[in-house]
Protein backbone atom coordinates (compact mmCIF):
# COMPACT_ATOMS: atom_id res chain seq x y z
CA UNK A 1 0.00 0.00 0.00
CA UNK A 2 1.19 3.48 -0.82
CA UNK A 3 2.97 5.13 2.09
CA UNK A 4 1.35 8.49 2.68
CA UNK A 5 3.41 11.60 3.17
CA UNK A 6 3.27 13.31 6.53
CA UNK A 7 2.58 16.99 7.10
CA UNK A 8 6.24 17.47 7.94
CA UNK A 9 7.09 16.73 4.31
CA UNK A 10 4.02 18.14 2.55
CA UNK A 11 3.89 21.40 4.49
CA UNK A 12 1.00 23.05 6.32
CA UNK A 13 -0.90 24.48 3.35
CA UNK A 14 -4.56 24.00 4.33
CA UNK A 15 -5.43 22.74 0.84
CA UNK A 16 -4.24 19.19 0.16
CA UNK A 17 -5.97 19.01 -3.20
CA UNK A 18 -8.96 20.47 -5.00
CA UNK A 19 -11.02 19.09 -7.86
CA UNK A 20 -13.99 20.29 -9.86
CA UNK A 21 -16.18 17.31 -10.67
CA UNK A 22 -17.47 17.54 -14.24
CA UNK A 23 -20.56 15.41 -13.64
CA UNK A 24 -19.27 12.66 -15.94
CA UNK A 25 -16.88 10.85 -13.60
CA UNK A 26 -13.88 13.09 -14.17
CA UNK A 27 -12.52 16.24 -12.63
CA UNK A 28 -10.01 19.03 -13.10
CA UNK A 29 -7.57 20.37 -10.56
CA UNK A 30 -8.25 23.72 -8.97
CA UNK A 31 -5.79 25.89 -7.04
CA UNK A 32 -6.15 27.84 -3.84
CA UNK A 33 -6.50 31.17 -5.60
CA UNK A 34 -9.47 29.94 -7.66
CA UNK A 35 -11.48 28.44 -4.83
CA UNK A 36 -12.95 31.44 -3.04
CA UNK A 37 -14.80 32.87 -6.05
CA UNK A 38 -15.64 29.56 -7.66
CA UNK A 39 -19.00 29.17 -9.37
CA UNK A 40 -20.18 26.23 -11.49
CA UNK A 41 -19.17 26.88 -15.08
CA UNK A 42 -21.44 24.14 -16.37
CA UNK A 43 -24.47 22.29 -15.02
CA UNK A 44 -23.54 19.44 -12.71
CA UNK A 45 -20.12 20.77 -11.66
CA UNK A 46 -19.19 20.22 -8.01
CA UNK A 47 -16.22 21.66 -6.11
CA UNK A 48 -14.36 19.21 -3.85
CA UNK A 49 -11.73 20.52 -1.44
CA UNK A 50 -9.67 18.23 0.77
CA UNK A 51 -8.12 20.18 3.66
CA UNK A 52 -5.78 19.78 6.62
CA UNK A 53 -8.00 20.20 9.63
CA UNK A 54 -5.19 21.35 11.93
CA UNK A 55 -3.71 24.00 9.63
CA UNK A 56 -3.98 27.45 11.28
CA UNK A 57 -5.60 29.04 8.22
CA UNK A 58 -8.43 26.52 7.90
CA UNK A 59 -10.96 27.97 10.36
CA UNK A 60 -10.89 31.58 9.08
CA UNK A 61 -10.87 30.32 5.49
CA UNK A 62 -13.98 28.22 6.11
CA UNK A 63 -15.82 31.07 7.83
CA UNK A 64 -14.73 34.13 5.84
CA UNK A 65 -13.98 32.87 2.35
CA UNK A 66 -16.11 29.76 1.93
CA UNK A 67 -19.09 31.16 3.80
CA UNK A 68 -19.61 28.29 6.23
CA UNK A 69 -21.41 29.33 9.45
CA UNK A 70 -19.11 29.76 12.45
CA UNK A 71 -20.58 26.91 14.60
CA UNK A 72 -20.33 24.50 11.67
CA UNK A 73 -16.79 25.60 10.82
CA UNK A 74 -15.72 25.09 14.43
CA UNK A 75 -17.29 21.64 14.39
CA UNK A 76 -15.35 20.74 11.23
CA UNK A 77 -11.98 21.62 12.80
CA UNK A 78 -12.85 20.31 16.25
CA UNK A 79 -10.77 17.57 17.87
CA UNK A 80 -14.02 15.80 18.84
CA UNK A 81 -13.92 12.88 16.44
CA UNK A 82 -16.79 10.66 17.55
CA UNK A 83 -18.68 9.61 14.39
CA UNK A 84 -21.90 11.51 13.88
CA UNK A 85 -23.95 13.19 11.15
CA UNK A 86 -26.44 16.03 11.08
CA UNK A 87 -28.34 18.19 8.64
CA UNK A 88 -28.14 21.98 8.73
CA UNK A 89 -30.69 23.40 6.32
CA UNK A 90 -29.58 22.28 2.87
CA UNK A 91 -26.14 21.15 4.09
CA UNK A 92 -24.88 17.84 5.39
CA UNK A 93 -22.24 17.70 8.13
CA UNK A 94 -20.61 14.47 9.26
CA UNK A 95 -17.64 13.07 11.14
CA UNK A 96 -16.53 9.59 10.08
CA UNK A 97 -13.62 7.37 11.02
CA UNK A 98 -11.36 5.07 9.05
CA UNK A 99 -8.58 2.59 9.71
CA UNK A 100 -5.14 4.13 10.17
CA UNK A 101 -2.77 2.53 7.65
CA UNK A 102 0.08 4.94 8.30
CA UNK A 103 3.45 3.39 9.31
CA UNK A 104 3.66 2.11 12.91
CA UNK A 105 -0.07 2.70 13.45
CA UNK A 106 -2.34 0.25 15.24
CA UNK A 107 -5.81 -0.67 13.97
CA UNK A 108 -7.44 0.96 16.95
CA UNK A 109 -5.74 4.27 16.05
CA UNK A 110 -8.54 5.25 13.68
CA UNK A 111 -8.40 8.49 11.69
CA UNK A 112 -11.27 10.94 11.64
CA UNK A 113 -12.60 12.52 8.46
CA UNK A 114 -14.94 15.50 8.71
CA UNK A 115 -17.07 16.47 5.74
CA UNK A 116 -19.48 19.24 4.77
CA UNK A 117 -21.50 19.62 1.60
CA UNK A 118 -24.31 21.79 0.27
CA UNK A 119 -24.70 19.83 -2.96
CA UNK A 120 -22.47 22.06 -5.10
CA UNK A 121 -19.46 22.11 -2.79
CA UNK A 122 -17.92 19.23 -0.85
CA UNK A 123 -15.28 19.87 1.80
CA UNK A 124 -13.45 17.05 3.56
CA UNK A 125 -10.95 17.57 6.36
CA UNK A 126 -8.47 15.31 8.11
CA UNK A 127 -5.52 15.63 10.49
CA UNK A 128 -3.43 12.56 9.69
CA UNK A 129 -2.69 11.33 6.15
CA UNK A 130 -5.55 9.23 4.86
CA UNK A 131 -5.71 6.91 1.87
CA UNK A 132 -9.45 6.91 1.15
CA UNK A 133 -9.74 10.47 -0.29
CA UNK A 134 -6.72 9.79 -2.49
CA UNK A 135 -8.35 6.62 -3.80
CA UNK A 136 -11.44 8.61 -4.80
CA UNK A 137 -9.16 11.28 -6.29
CA UNK A 138 -7.42 8.62 -8.40
CA UNK A 139 -10.80 7.46 -9.69
CA UNK A 140 -11.63 11.02 -10.74
CA UNK A 141 -8.29 11.43 -12.49
CA UNK A 142 -9.02 8.23 -14.45
CA UNK A 143 -12.44 9.56 -15.42
CA UNK A 144 -14.26 6.86 -13.43
CA UNK A 145 -15.06 8.74 -10.26
CA UNK A 146 -18.21 10.12 -8.63
CA UNK A 147 -20.38 12.46 -10.66
CA UNK A 148 -21.85 14.67 -7.94
CA UNK A 149 -21.56 15.51 -4.24
CA UNK A 150 -23.87 12.71 -3.16
CA UNK A 151 -22.01 10.02 -5.08
CA UNK A 152 -18.68 11.42 -3.84
CA UNK A 153 -19.86 11.07 -0.24
CA UNK A 154 -21.16 7.54 -0.83
CA UNK A 155 -17.87 6.56 -2.50
CA UNK A 156 -15.86 7.93 0.43
CA UNK A 157 -18.10 6.08 2.89
CA UNK A 158 -17.80 2.85 0.92
CA UNK A 159 -14.00 3.07 0.80
CA UNK A 160 -13.84 3.73 4.54
CA UNK A 161 -16.05 0.74 5.32
CA UNK A 162 -14.36 -1.64 2.87
CA UNK A 163 -10.94 -0.89 4.35
CA UNK A 164 -12.21 -1.95 7.77
CA UNK A 165 -12.69 -5.43 6.37
CA UNK A 166 -8.95 -5.75 5.75
CA UNK A 167 -8.24 -5.32 9.46
CA UNK A 168 -11.00 -7.74 10.47
CA UNK A 169 -9.77 -10.41 8.05
CA UNK A 170 -6.23 -9.91 9.33
CA UNK A 171 -7.38 -10.43 12.94
CA UNK A 172 -9.26 -13.60 11.99
CA UNK A 173 -6.17 -14.91 10.22
CA UNK A 174 -4.07 -14.27 13.31
CA UNK A 175 -6.61 -16.08 15.48
CA UNK A 176 -6.47 -19.09 13.14
CA UNK A 177 -2.68 -19.09 13.34
CA UNK A 178 -2.76 -18.91 17.14
CA UNK A 179 -5.19 -21.83 17.33
CA UNK A 180 -2.72 -23.97 15.36
CA UNK A 181 0.20 -23.20 17.68
CA UNK A 182 1.29 -25.52 20.47
CA UNK A 183 -0.48 -24.04 23.47
CA UNK A 184 1.82 -25.55 26.08
CA UNK A 185 5.10 -24.62 24.37
CA UNK A 186 4.07 -21.18 23.04
CA UNK A 187 1.92 -20.02 25.95
CA UNK A 188 4.04 -16.94 26.67
CA UNK A 189 3.86 -15.87 23.01
CA UNK A 190 0.18 -16.60 22.40
CA UNK A 191 -1.36 -14.83 25.40
CA UNK A 192 -0.05 -11.29 24.60
CA UNK A 193 -1.19 -11.66 20.98
CA UNK A 194 -4.67 -12.66 22.08
CA UNK A 195 -4.80 -9.67 24.41
CA UNK A 196 -3.85 -7.39 21.51
CA UNK A 197 -6.55 -8.86 19.28
CA UNK A 198 -9.21 -8.40 21.96
CA UNK A 199 -8.10 -4.80 22.52
CA UNK A 200 -8.29 -4.13 18.77
CA UNK A 201 -11.77 -5.64 18.59
CA UNK A 202 -12.99 -3.46 21.44
CA UNK A 203 -11.49 -0.32 19.86
CA UNK A 204 -13.00 -1.04 16.45
CA UNK A 205 -16.38 -1.78 17.97
CA UNK A 206 -16.24 1.42 20.02
CA UNK A 207 -15.69 3.51 16.87
CA UNK A 208 -17.73 1.56 14.35
CA UNK A 209 -20.95 1.37 16.35
CA UNK A 210 -21.49 5.16 16.38
CA UNK A 211 -20.37 5.25 12.73
CA UNK A 212 -23.20 2.85 11.94
CA UNK A 213 -25.62 5.31 13.58
CA UNK A 214 -24.08 8.24 11.66
CA UNK A 215 -24.55 6.49 8.32
CA UNK A 216 -28.16 5.69 9.16
CA UNK A 217 -28.66 9.38 9.95
CA UNK A 218 -27.23 10.32 6.54
CA UNK A 219 -29.48 7.85 4.72
CA UNK A 220 -32.53 9.10 6.63
CA UNK A 221 -32.03 12.87 6.98
CA UNK A 222 -29.73 13.96 4.13
CA UNK A 223 -30.92 16.96 2.04
CA UNK A 224 -32.77 16.54 -1.25
CA UNK A 225 -29.63 16.83 -3.37
CA UNK A 226 -28.62 13.50 -1.83
CA UNK A 227 -30.50 11.42 -4.38
CA UNK A 228 -32.33 8.14 -3.99
CA UNK A 229 -29.55 6.08 -5.53
CA UNK A 230 -27.11 7.70 -3.07
CA UNK A 231 -29.33 6.61 -0.20
CA UNK A 232 -29.35 3.07 -1.59
CA UNK A 233 -25.55 3.09 -1.76
CA UNK A 234 -25.36 4.31 1.81
CA UNK A 235 -27.80 1.55 2.81
CA UNK A 236 -25.43 -1.00 1.22
CA UNK A 237 -22.53 0.42 3.21
CA UNK A 238 -24.66 0.27 6.37
CA UNK A 239 -25.42 -3.41 5.75
CA UNK A 240 -21.74 -4.12 5.12
CA UNK A 241 -20.74 -2.28 8.26
CA UNK A 242 -23.33 -4.25 10.24
CA UNK A 243 -21.79 -7.50 8.97
CA UNK A 244 -18.35 -6.25 9.96
CA UNK A 245 -19.63 -5.47 13.44
CA UNK A 246 -20.91 -9.05 13.67
CA UNK A 247 -17.52 -10.31 12.46
CA UNK A 248 -15.81 -8.25 15.16
CA UNK A 249 -18.04 -9.85 17.79
CA UNK A 250 -17.14 -13.30 16.43
CA UNK A 251 -13.42 -12.45 16.45
CA UNK A 252 -13.69 -11.17 20.01
CA UNK A 253 -15.50 -14.32 21.14
CA UNK A 254 -12.98 -16.55 19.34
CA UNK A 255 -10.11 -14.75 21.05
CA UNK A 256 -11.90 -15.05 24.39
CA UNK A 257 -12.45 -18.81 23.93
CA UNK A 258 -8.79 -19.30 23.00
CA UNK A 259 -7.69 -17.20 25.98
CA UNK A 260 -9.93 -19.21 28.33
CA UNK A 261 -8.48 -22.44 26.95
CA UNK A 262 -4.96 -21.18 27.55
CA UNK A 263 -5.77 -20.18 31.10
CA UNK A 264 -7.56 -23.48 31.77
CA UNK A 265 -4.58 -25.47 30.52
CA UNK A 266 -2.18 -23.36 32.53
CA UNK A 267 -4.33 -23.76 35.64
CA UNK A 268 -4.58 -27.52 35.09
CA UNK A 269 -0.81 -27.73 34.68
CA UNK A 270 -0.24 -25.79 37.90
CA UNK A 271 -2.79 -27.90 39.75
CA UNK A 272 -1.13 -31.09 38.53
CA UNK A 273 2.27 -29.88 39.72
CA UNK A 274 0.82 -28.95 43.10
CA UNK A 275 -0.93 -32.31 43.32
CA UNK A 276 2.31 -34.23 42.61
CA UNK A 277 4.17 -32.19 45.22
CA UNK A 278 1.42 -33.03 47.74
CA UNK A 279 1.74 -36.73 46.92
CA UNK A 280 5.51 -36.62 47.37
CA UNK A 281 5.12 -34.77 50.67
CA UNK A 282 2.53 -37.32 51.80
CA UNK A 283 4.94 -40.17 51.02
CA UNK A 284 7.94 -38.74 52.81
CA UNK A 285 6.14 -37.29 55.82
CA UNK A 286 5.87 -40.59 57.77
CA UNK A 287 9.29 -41.65 56.52
CA UNK A 288 10.79 -38.42 57.81
CA UNK A 289 9.02 -38.90 61.14
CA UNK A 290 10.35 -42.45 61.41
CA UNK A 291 13.95 -41.61 60.52
CA UNK A 292 13.82 -38.62 62.86
CA UNK A 293 12.57 -40.79 65.68
CA UNK A 294 15.26 -43.43 65.07
CA UNK A 295 17.94 -40.77 64.93
CA UNK A 296 17.33 -39.49 68.46
CA UNK A 297 20.66 -39.49 70.30
CA UNK A 298 19.43 -41.40 73.36
CA UNK A 299 21.25 -44.31 74.87
CA UNK A 300 19.54 -47.66 75.01
CA UNK A 301 17.71 -47.40 71.67
CA UNK A 302 16.88 -50.94 70.52
CA UNK A 303 19.08 -52.42 67.81
CA UNK A 304 21.81 -49.80 68.05
CA UNK A 305 24.57 -52.18 69.04
CA UNK A 306 23.84 -55.29 66.95
CA UNK A 307 24.80 -53.69 63.56
CA UNK A 308 21.46 -54.48 61.87
CA UNK A 309 19.45 -51.47 62.94
CA UNK A 310 20.18 -49.42 59.80
CA UNK A 311 18.96 -52.11 57.44
CA UNK A 312 15.92 -52.75 59.57
CA UNK A 313 14.98 -49.08 59.37
CA UNK A 314 15.53 -49.06 55.58
CA UNK A 315 13.28 -52.11 55.21
CA UNK A 316 10.58 -50.52 57.35
CA UNK A 317 10.73 -47.31 55.29
CA UNK A 318 10.47 -49.22 52.01
CA UNK A 319 7.54 -51.20 53.36
CA UNK A 320 5.74 -48.03 54.43
CA UNK A 321 6.40 -46.39 51.05
CA UNK A 322 5.07 -49.45 49.21
CA UNK A 323 1.97 -49.50 51.41
CA UNK A 324 1.37 -45.79 50.76
CA UNK A 325 1.73 -46.18 46.99
CA UNK A 326 -0.69 -49.10 47.05
CA UNK A 327 -3.25 -47.14 49.07
CA UNK A 328 -2.86 -44.03 46.85
CA UNK A 329 -3.42 -46.22 43.79
CA UNK A 330 -6.40 -47.94 45.43
CA UNK A 331 -7.95 -44.58 46.31
CA UNK A 332 -7.22 -43.33 42.75
CA UNK A 333 -4.96 -40.54 43.92
CA UNK A 334 -2.34 -41.69 41.43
Amino acid sequence: MEQLATDATEGMDPLIFGRVLDGKGGGRAIGRHEVDDWKPAAPGEVLWLHLRRHAPEVLPWLENDLGIPEPTAELLVSSSTRPRALREGDSLVATLRGINFNPDAQPEDMISLQLWSDGTRLITLRKLPMQTPRDVLAMLDRGKGPTDAGSAITEIVEQLVVRMNETIVDMNTKIDELEEMDVEEDYEQILPKITTIRRNCLALKRHMSPQHEALERIARDAPDWFEEHDRREIAESIDRLRRYLDDIDISKESALVLQDELRARSLASNEHATYMLTIVAGIFLPLGFLTGLMGINVGGMPGVNDGQAFWVVVAICLSIMALQLFLFWRWKWL
